[in-house]
């Protein structure tokens, strides 16, 4: 499938430099540090102003962590827990199906296993159920006696539901990171960094580390070291990458740590997950779990149960987790496919005229649609179109699905001016779900439009490339990259840098490359350094082969990646855009 054939005319990226940082502030950091100008300027980006904060950015210390009960209701929680403890009673542990709430079950679940066997996991199905606490799972929690439910990614808006749970003489305790609402679920605790009355320092945990937060008190009040929770790192780095919660304060110390865990003593789950992606051993970076690793575990409650992610990452048996994974990895293969298909056909609707909408918003529905992709296909077509994007399909008699945006775009806006139209909603500025009556699907499709059209401006359908500093092939050395990757872990609040790199040729090697020719691999010579070549591959982009294989000289704006292949390094060149010299963007 070409995707690249279905864009629209006007889809040239914008290259935007960021301003130049205070020049006295980057003349005495670079002086100090013994750094790259440009390395300077990166950190000035990341409010990095001093040497102590420079040593503290390259050298995360878990000793930086927040004191976990400065989280509001953390001591009501885990005195609860203490309390089901010791009278033995039975704790579930609830969550999401999605990667951030599989990961905080499993993290949760293996935690508390190690202090009772009174303790069991249940994960909602995603068709039946849908997302959140359920009243199906809350009546199965009573007809199995548990009496304290811990609710992992969900429960911020469960008031009914926990008001369910307690006329059934079951207890909750909540753990989310979603926005809440103005009334708070009558829970014993909620734990809820977003809280307006907490004054927890760090309010971007993800669900998972919210549960890392309750396991973390627990373990300070009752004398559990603290290295005895390290091994539960390699879950919460997953959920941290995967959620896209930012990589930066507390999250930026966790990641560090779980991605060490990760590549030094990943559980057997991960492992094999690991092995399967075919991943290089000991160098596993975000960007992995991000395109590898998480849309592995998310398959699992997209295609079958998110229950098998959780059974996969609390495996301590090597072949019941490579067998577990192996059943996951076909999931995800499966869910490709019908990835594949679902967007196929929503392209050509949108070029065939046959969507709802595609003037402003772009609005498929096909109520045959697997629900479990249209995430995924929203974001093909945001790629494909550049507009506020909605796919939708349906399940259980009502039309559903989900909404992604394009940048400065506010989607959770535009679908809350719609709210008297829907059953129910979620999400945030770039992505949402929702759910209608099909009657309402005509009255939402004109004001989603309308809307679009009135809130969107003419910059807002430029695509952006965000160009971090310009950086010439001389000043790529050694030096300058180990001190680049220890910007890493990258993540969002502490990107990868973009540099844009002026007036480069390939060295007449270039060549097309993968299954269909679709990508380009170059190596590529700046004009005022001839001598320095630098591999560099750009996806999708091979339609611009023929201007670059005549000698052409193009700009480029690129990230600085490490390959690692059968046990060597090499340095290159992730190119995000190419740029013709004479006369703009090819």
């Amino acid at each position: 499938m070409n995707v690249s054939r279905f864009k629209t005319m006007n889809q040239d990226r914008k290259w935007i430099l960021k301003e130049a940082a205070d020049p006295e502030v980057v003349s005495r950091l670079t002086a100090e540090l013994g750094i790259d100008p440009v390395l300077s300027e990166l950190l000035v980006q990341r409010g990095v102003t001093t040497f102590e904060q420079a040593r503290e950015f390259f050298r995360p210390s878990l000793d930086s962590l927040h004191d976990p009960f400065l989280m509001k209701d953390m001591d009501k929680a885990v005195e609860r827990i203490e309390t089901a403890l010791a009278k033995r009673q039975k704790i579930l542990v609830y969550g999401d199906y999605d990667v951030d709430g599989t990961t905080a079950v499993a993290l949760v679940y293996s935690f508390l296993l190690r202090l009772t066997g009174n303790v069991d996991f249940y994960i909602p199905d995603r068709y039946d159920e849908g997302y959140g606490v359920s009243i199906k799972g809350i009546d199965w929690a009573a007809e199995n006696g548990f009496d304290l439910i811990i609710t992992l990614d969900c429960g911020i808006k469960a008031i009914e539901k926990v008001a369910y749970a307690s006329s059934k003489g079951i207890d909750v305790i909540i753990c989310d990171h979603h926005l809440p609402e103005d009334t708070l679920p009558a829970a014993v605790a909620v734990l809820n960094p977003k809280r307006l009355d907490c004054s927890y320092p760090f309010d971007d945990l993800s669900g998972c580390g919210v549960g890392f937060k309750l396991v973390q008190a627990y373990s300070q009040k009752n004398g559990i070291p603290f290295d005895e929770l390290k091994p539960l790192l390699d879950l919460l780095v997953v959920s941290i990458a995967s959620d896209l919660v930012s990589v930066t304060g507390e999250n930026r110390i966790l990641s560090h740590y779980g991605l060490k865990q990760l590549n030094e003593h990943p559980r057997k789950g991960l492992q094999a997950i690991i092995n399967l992606s075919n991943l290089e051993p000991a160098h596993v970076t975000i960007d992995d779990i991000v395109f590898k690793i998480g849309p592995r575990i998310n398959a699992a409650g997209r295609m079958e149960s998110g229950r098998l992610a959780v059974e996969l990452l609390t495996s301590t048996d090597d072949r019941a987790a490579a067998r577990i994974g192996s059943q996951i990895n076909d999931n995800n293969n499966e869910r490709k496919s019908i990835d594949r298909e679902i967007t196929k056909d929503a392209l050509e609707m949108v070029a065939q005229g046959r969507c709802l909408a595609s003037e402003h918003a772009t609005i498929v529905y096909n109520p045959e649609w697997n629900k479990g992709v249209v995430g995924i296909v929203a974001s093909r077509l945001v790629e494909a179109f550049y507009k506020p994007t909605f796919v939708l399909t349906k399940s259980n008699g009502f039309v559903t699905g989900s909404a992604r945006s394009i940048r400065g775009f506010d989607l959770y806006d535009s679908i809350e001016s719609c709210a008297d139209l829907l059953e129910n909603f979620g999400g945030h500025i770039y992505a949402a779900g929702l759910t209608l009556k099909e009657e309402n699907l005509p009255e939402f499709t004109k004001r989603i439009e309308e809307y679009v059209k009135t809130h969107l401006n003419p910059e807002m359908s430029v695509p952006v490339v965000d160009v971090d500093a310009k950086l010439r092939f001389a000043q790529i050395t050694p030096k300058f990259f180990r001190i680049l990757k220890q910007f890493q872990p990258f993540g969002p609040g502490n990107n990868s840098p973009v540099f844009q790199t002026d007036n480069v040729y390939d060295d007449g090697s270039g060549r097309k490359v993968g299954p269909a020719g679709q990508h380009l691999k170059l190596e590529l010579i700046q004009e005022s350094q001839p001598y320095q070549r630098v591999s560099a591959i750009g996806f999708n982009m091979a339609d611009n082969f023929e201007h670059i294989r005549g000698g052409n000289p193009i700009d480029v704006c690129y990230y600085l990646v490490e390959n690692y292949y059968r046990g060597s390094s090499t340095l290159q060149l992730r190119l995000r855009d190419v740029r013709k010299r004479e006369d703009g963007v090819i």
